[in-house]
């Protein structure tokens, strides 16, 4: 490891030293026994993956029931809230001496649908291979539901006191209608959940080779836009070429969309991670990252990344992705209109009307509409890296995977935007995955989702250790 990032780590929010410590005498007090623990990991995990709660149509109410009968009969209270059949949230509390505000535990229960034809094991049968797991929502996010279950059986278990109440929250509707979840429960029934800190998805550890490179943590995330292309002309006889076919504006609007490339702007989750993933690297890889640090230099770096690198250019700025085009009816006929559709995805802190300005004066042409279309449009918010949470992150990574810390700003959107826009300082965080999985077809969303058995077990240590360190009494 540098030696900058561990002398760091060292120094953050009183040290990390200091948190080992008292993370050690309280691992004393309350040291699970983890290897017999694991068949019940397990059984857990293969019994929520195995249930299909594809959404849509969403249909969460058999792992609702599940998660309420684990934790009533440890004799943990359960709470339901509902705003349509069959699409619980459930939430357990244990209660702590209030000298702290709440800790909030949170995982959707929710998947997105499959094509079970594509699939070479059963999409909901978590069958074990090769020390993988497989399954639809292994990765997306019943690792999420199995751990917060794990943590607050664990926790009423061994009877742990705590200077905080720890929360538990299995959400419905976070993959297709966040309205009957997180939406629901932050504007209806925000008491229950309101905490301090949020421990919820889309973070996780990066293997290569092998072993843990770097750890994640998501600390901010873009905000989805939708853009609405219309071009509009005079239609006609498709053996007559028309210079206003619409369907040639629209072609060439959506090619300078391709060319567009919005303001760069750092933020201090994007500038740290920059930095951090300099003082990891060598040679040119380094002076890259180092590049992006210097506005004389970043737009450049924006272009290699672009080209080479996509992941890290869209966290520069703004962009739009064309992902819907619609034009004509009939071979022989010109058409009046088409349309396409663009997946805009916004910084926190832009002006999104002057961003949709931007990507108009980019197209430039006044037989082309460009809107704003519907969308659910999720609020802005940061959490900051100045906490004892992200310490505590920051700590149990150098702990469990001998690795540094990230933090890291989500392309994609999670329900932690709803928290955070009421205050709650939310932490993205996931298993080890190796690198390569996702680009093989294995990650989230994909059609031979999977996790390593024992990552899934090492994630629950992990996040236990998390939890004694944020929420045990001292």
């Amino acid at each position: 490891m540098k030696a900058g990032i561990a002398s760091r780590l060292l120094a953050v929010g009183g040290g990390v030293l200091v948190g080992l410590a008292a993370v050690a005498s309280g691992q004393q007090r309350h040291t699970p026994d983890w290897t017999t623990l694991e068949p019940e990991i397990l059984r857990h995990f293969q019994a929520l993956v195995r249930f299909d709660t594809s959404d849509p149509p969403g249909y969460e109410a058999p792992v609702g029931d599940y998660l309420r009968q684990a934790l009533e009969k440890e004799g943990i209270a359960v709470q339901t809230f509902t705003l349509e059949p069959n699409r619980p949230n459930i939430v357990a509390r244990l209660t702590g001496n209030g000298s702290k505000r709440p800790l909030l535990l949170m995982g959707h229960t929710d998947v997105v649908n499959v094509d079970p034809k594509k699939w070479t094991h059963p999409p909901f049968s978590a069958a074990r291979d090769g020390g993988y797991i497989y399954g639809r929502g292994t990765l997306d996010d019943k690792d999420s539901v199995t751990t917060g279950l794990m943590i607050m059986l664990l926790l009423k278990r061994l009877s742990v006191p705590l200077d905080r109440d720890v929360i538990f929250l299995a959400e419905a509707g976070e993959e297709g209608n966040t309205r009957v979840g997180i939406q629901f429960m932050v504007n209806q029934h925000f008491r229950e959940i309101e905490a301090e800190y949020c421990l919820a998805e889309t973070g996780g550890m990066i293997r290569e080779r092998g072993r843990v490179r770097y750890g994640t943590v998501q600390t901010i995330e873009k905000i989805p836009r939708a853009i609405d292309l219309t071009a509009r002309g005079v239609s006609g006889h498709g053996s007559v070429p028309l210079l206003g076919n619409p369907i040639v504006h629209l072609a060439a609007a959506v090619a300078r969309v391709g060319d567009w490339h919005s303001t760069i702007r750092l933020n201090e989750t994007t500038r740290t991670y920059f930095s951090r993933l300099a003082e990891m690297s060598t040679g040119a890889e380094a002076q890259r990252y180092r590049d992006v640090l210097d506005p004389q230099k970043v737009a450049a770096i924006d272009r290699y990344f672009h080209a080479n690198d996509p992941a890290k250019a869209a966290v520069l700025h703004a962009t739009a992705s064309p992902t819907i085009v619609d034009g004509g009816y009939r071979l022989n006929v010109i058409p009046s209109d088409a349309k396409a559709q663009l997946d805009l995805r916004v910084l926190p802190d832009d002006d999104p009307q002057a961003v949709l300005e931007s990507v108009r004066s980019a197209i430039n042409d006044p037989a082309v509409e460009v809107a704003f279309a519907a969308r659910d449009v999720r609020p802005g918010g940061t959490s900051r890296l100045d906490t004892e949470a992200f310490t505590a992150l920051e700590g149990a990574v150098l702990r469990h995977y001998d690795a540094p810390t990230l933090p890291i700003m989500s392309t994609g959107a999670t329900d932690m935007a709803y928290l955070r826009a009421k205050g709650v300082q939310c932490y993205g965080i996931g298993p080890a995955v190796d690198a390569e999985d996702a680009p093989k077809g294995f990650g989230s969303h994909s059609d031979q989702e999977r996790i390593l058995e024992s990552e899934l077990y090492r994630f629950v240590r992990f996040t236990w250790d998390v939890v004694l360190e944020l929420a045990a009494r001292r």
